[in-house]
């Protein structure tokens, strides 16, 4: 019995001595094959790629520190960034599920030497060099200037303007875009073309240039956004494709920084049109974008924008009244960014920062301001403000109702509780009224109505306005428009409150109907050009009469104080005269109107600015008689569309 038992547990023992070392055995093999594949995995794991660094350069000391660099490529899965240099620092990394793009913050002392940076992008299948420069801020004296009634705007299409460099007509990497014969391809004005004609600008009176967007886009053909049936061009500037690369048909980075120097040693400040409501259809992103919701929508599926600008400011509209005319694409095919994505809205704060800082721009203007939510706005100016407190920024919303074009300038919180911080808007409302009055000849009483609304204004002071822009026809292309009421309009433009604004061409009377034919080429500005109306010389006397008049208003604007920084009072109005003056410490500026086609008598009570009983105006226009001032007022008689321009000259 015993020995039975004691049989039993050698047998027991000796099965389990067996089945150990089987178990030990197969753990062993089991962590070879780990081994194995782990190590084959290394082997054989692609190595990362990358295909572009956003931004690509940054700053020493700047407000924003680190800086969010977003890489594109391919194979990051588990990357990791190392700086190279003494002060750089790169942060946590994350990388999207694609693999495709890499978010790395990058940390810049002090002590950081300018120059090259480049980061270390390592990965289990090896690592790749992703260039960044370190930068040293440029001085800020004639730079990051802003803009203010001081200045007179000059919009310029680079597309259309000058032609100073022939040779990027037509760029190899975008053959087959160049063609001036169409309306809609471009046409090879350039950014030297500007610098060429800044003496031009500064003769006509110009302080400060707004050029329409200047970022890369798209090398072929647009087939998503066709005309007449036909693929066209995004020569405009509004489809970008790189945020921080530039249109090649324009020329350089490089140039462009040259185009901002040489404005400023002319005296003349340089706005950018920048766009952070939507990219262009042909962007990378469209097909492969940094996050899931990078864009409202996608491609396949998204709303489309319905413009309806007002629910944007009705405090009793629902989230989803609201949500196609700030999430909708853009006439359904401009990609629609998702600025509440906080990794969104801090890539497009960097890039205006950085727009500003590498060029030494002095102001923005924002594109398709109301369909971004207002927060964004609200940050955006702040990081603004903090790096650049001068720089100023004119938003677009092109809306004829100043109920709603008022609620979108900053500088007071709105029923959302939300202060934008914009500096100012356009001033379409009063555009609508002086094509009506002074191009179609409808009563001048209006003009005066819409200027009663600027009680609706935080600072209606700062109101850019202008007589026509990129956007619609031309004044010269109004129905009854004669160059006599483009003369009343630019005086009534050069002596209102606000910021003045001319489209370029609009100094000779261009005419040209919607979009594209508002964008026609200025003449002179081709070498092949049959004439150059950029020299008096190439003007009919038409064109002639109307730059002189301009040039003249601008000069007075920038004699007369008060035409700049007056307060506005509206002293006497009729169905078509107009009298108002701009007052401050410099004195008082009254500017009389006649819009009428046949000569008026104006009595105007000119008590408000206390005159000396008989003191004598003179017209500094020089085509009205003197007015001689009695009980107060004084008696005009003014021509058919005609104006006058006084200042006190003596009693």
């Amino acid at each position: 019995m015993r020995r039975s038992l004691w049989t039993k547990l050698q047998v027991y023992n000796k099965r389990a001595r067996f089945a150990k070392s089987v178990t030990m055995r197969s753990v062993e093999v089991r962590r070879t094959t780990l081994l194995f594949l782990c190590v084959t995995a290394v082997l054989t794991a692609a190595p990362p790629e990358v295909t572009k660094v956003e931004p690509p350069s940054w700053w020493i000391g700047h407000s924003i520190n680190p800086v969010r660099v977003l890489i594109r490529g391919r194979n990051l899965e588990g990357a990791r960034a190392v700086a190279s240099g003494a002060g750089i620092a790169a942060g946590s990394t994350r990388v999207n599920a694609a693999g495709t793009y890499a978010f790395i913050d990058i940390s810049i002392a002090r002590n950081a030497k300018p120059g090259p940076h480049p980061l270390r992008i390592v990965t289990a299948g090896g690592e790749a060099r992703a260039p960044f420069e370190v930068l040293s801020p440029l001085p800020r004296e004639g730079r990051f200037q802003g803009f203010s009634p001081d200045d007179v705007i000059y919009l310029i299409m680079p597309d259309r303007f000058s032609n100073g460099n022939p040779s990027n007509d037509d760029p190899a990497i975008s053959r087959g875009m160049w063609d001036r014969q169409k309306p809609r391809y471009y046409h090879g004005g350039d950014f030297q073309g500007i610098v060429d004609r800044l003496p031009y600008l500064k003769d006509l009176g110009v302080t400060a240039i707004w050029l329409n967007p200047v970022y890369d886009n798209v090398n072929h053909l647009n087939e998503r956004e066709r005309a007449d049936g036909q693929a066209i061009t995004d020569y405009h500037g509004y489809g970008a494709v790189d945020y921080y690369g530039v249109e090649e048909h324009f020329g350089t980075l490089t140039q462009f920084r040259e185009l901002v120097d040489a404005a400023h040693r002319q005296g003349i400040k340089v706005i950018q049109d920048q766009v952070a409501n939507h990219t262009g259809p042909y962007h990378p992103w469209v097909k492969d974008p940094p996050l899931p919701d990078w864009f409202h929508g996608t491609e396949a599926h998204h709303l489309a924008n319905t413009w309806q600008t007002w629910t944007l400011t009705d405090k009793h509209a629902t989230p989803e009244l609201r949500q196609a005319t700030l999430d909708g694409w853009f006439i359904d095919i401009l990609p629609d960014l998702n600025q509440e994505n906080p990794e969104v809205a801090r890539y497009l704060i960097q890039n205006t920062l950085w727009w500003v800082g590498i060029s030494g721009l002095d102001g923005i203007r924002q594109d398709t301001l109301p369909y971004v939510p207002r927060r964004f706005w609200r940050d955006w100016m702040a990081a603004i403000k903090r790096e650049y407190p001068n720089l100023r920024v004119v938003g677009e919303m092109f809306d004829g109702d100043p109920a709603l074009v008022s609620f979108f300038q900053g500088g007071q919180a709105r029923f959302d509780g939300v202060d934008s911080g914009v500096d100012t808007v356009f001033d379409f409302p009063t555009f609508f009224a002086i094509r009506r009055a002074f191009a179609e000849g409808q009563p001048v009483h209006d003009v005066a109505v819409m200027t009663a609304h600027d009680y609706l204004y935080p600072d209606a002071g700062l109101l850019v306005t202008f007589l026509g822009l990129h956007d619609v026809a031309r004044f010269m292309n109004e129905k009854g428009a004669t160059a006599q009421g483009l003369d009343l309009a630019f005086t009534f433009l050069m002596t209102a409150r606000g910021i003045p604004m001319i489209y370029y061409g609009d100094e000779i009377g261009m005419r040209g109907g919607g979009d594209p034919d508002n964008r026609r080429d200025f003449p002179g500005g081709w070498r092949e050009d049959a004439r150059n109306a950029f020299t008096a010389a190439g003007r009919t006397p038409e064109e002639q009469g109307i730059w002189e008049h301009v040039r003249r208003l601008a000069r007075l604007r920038g004699e007369l104080a008060p035409l700049r920084r007056g307060s506005m009072i509206n002293l006497c109005v009729s169905e078509q005269s107009y009298g108002y003056a701009r007052t401050s410490s410099d004195g008082a500026v009254v500017v009389l109107i006649n819009n009428g086609p046949e000569a008026a008598e104006l009595s105007c009570d000119l008590s408000p600015l206390h005159p000396a009983e008989g003191a004598r105006l003179t017209d500094r226009l020089g085509a009205a008689p003197e007015l001689r001032i009695a009980g107060g007022k004084v008696q005009a008689q003014l021509p058919g569309r005609s104006a006058g321009i006084y200042v006190q000259t003596g009693r």
